[in-house]
């Protein structure tokens, strides 16, 4: 394995934060913290772009508490962005996209972004946090998981091709990239995973013509993994089943069927799944149902559930034993050969 030159990632970092100068940080509502800089994904108009429904806005959920604290999220996403944080530190060479959750209306971008961002550089990882478009009027096409609509998936396969492509100027072993998603981004996670074999729009650039496919895949709490969530997104979105599927069982009932959209195979990366009990938005059968076809196509695949924890946790420490799921994953990450030996 080649060695990674510190350098090059002090001379990228100082690259991105001059880059798209000409635009200044206005890609939108919400910023980063200071010493980042969000960066297009795209040269110009995203592929399957639509019209907007109004500017990008930033709120404060100040009812629905997470640990006791507030989070924040934006909605009318429509010029996607990545916003990469330098691993603190010694650099692991190890990389992870993470994709927020928020049902493709939000994403909770500090919850489940750049909250997830500070536990990932602490321990020498490089975060990429991509800001996938969510138009935000609830209805598919316009916003919605893959293949009701394309956009964030577009956008997934998108940033992979550019972390890769970059990979020796940001210090990044291109074969020690990963995803994390939560919720709608824990399906994401699962799209990526199993569509990843061409891209899902023309090719732009280099960055399009390198493997999308992530080496490794981490789904928290995901969403729209069972044929019950399938029907779900169809009666409530496209009013179109995909081909094959049945039509005379309820969208409500227990199920461990996988949506037919994915198809796992050996080629699907080493997935990480986690999921509580309670969890009344997604329900702990999406991690089970994924879990079971990747155990079926030969893919390694460590999962965890929890009795307690509901949906939409994050990294936020509680006394509830979920709360101790990083640290599962960092070691997993060991043992697949991610991270070195702790």
């Amino acid at each position: 394995m080649r060695t990674l030159k510190p350098l090059a990632v002090v001379c990228w970092f100082a690259f991105a934060l001059s880059a798209n100068s000409q635009k200044g940080d206005r890609f939108g509502g919400w910023q980063p913290s200071p010493g980042h800089r969000q960066i297009a994904i795209w040269p110009g108009t995203p592929p399957d772009a639509q019209p907007l429904t109004g500017p990008e806005t930033v709120k404060i959920d100040t009812t629905d508490l997470v640990a006791g604290r507030p989070y924040t999220y934006i909605n009318n996403v429509s010029r996607p962005t990545m916003t990469v944080y330098a691993p603190r530190g010694k650099n692991t060479g190890v990389a992870v996209v993470v994709f927020p959750g928020g049902g493709y209306q939000i994403l909770a971008i500090d919850l489940e972004g750049s909250e997830v961002c500070e536990w990932l550089t602490a321990r020498g990882i490089t975060c990429v946090l991509l800001k996938y478009r969510v138009p935000g009027e609830g209805k598919y096409p316009k916003s919605g998981p893959y293949p009701y609509s394309p956009m964030a998936l577009e956008d997934a396969q998108r940033t992979m091709g550019l972390v890769r492509d970059h990979a020796a100027e940001w210090g990044i072993d291109p074969h020690k990239i990963g995803v994390l998603g939560f919720s709608a981004g824990g399906g994401m996670v699962a799209n990526i995973s199993n569509h990843f074999a061409k891209r899902i729009y023309p090719p732009v650039d280099a960055a399009d013509r390198v493997s999308c496919r992530p080496d490794f895949a981490a789904g928290i709490y995901p969403g729209h993994l069972t044929l019950s969530s399938a029907r779900y997104d169809v009666q409530y979105g496209v009013k179109k089943l995909p081909l094959g599927t049945p039509v005379d069982a309820s969208i409500d009932e227990p199920d461990l069927e996988l949506n037919p959209n994915l198809h796992p195979t050996r080629q699907t990366p080493p997935t990480f799944l986690v999921q509580a009990e309670d969890d009344h938005e997604d329900g702990v059968d999406q991690a089970l149902a994924y879990f079971i076809a990747l155990n079926k196509a030969g893919v390694p695949v460590e999962m965890h559930l929890y009795a307690q924890g509901g949906h939409a946790f994050g990294l936020r420490p509680t006394k509830l034993p979920v709360t101790h799921w990083p640290d599962l994953m960092q070691t997993w990450l060991r043992t697949i050969g991610m991270l070195p030996p702790g």
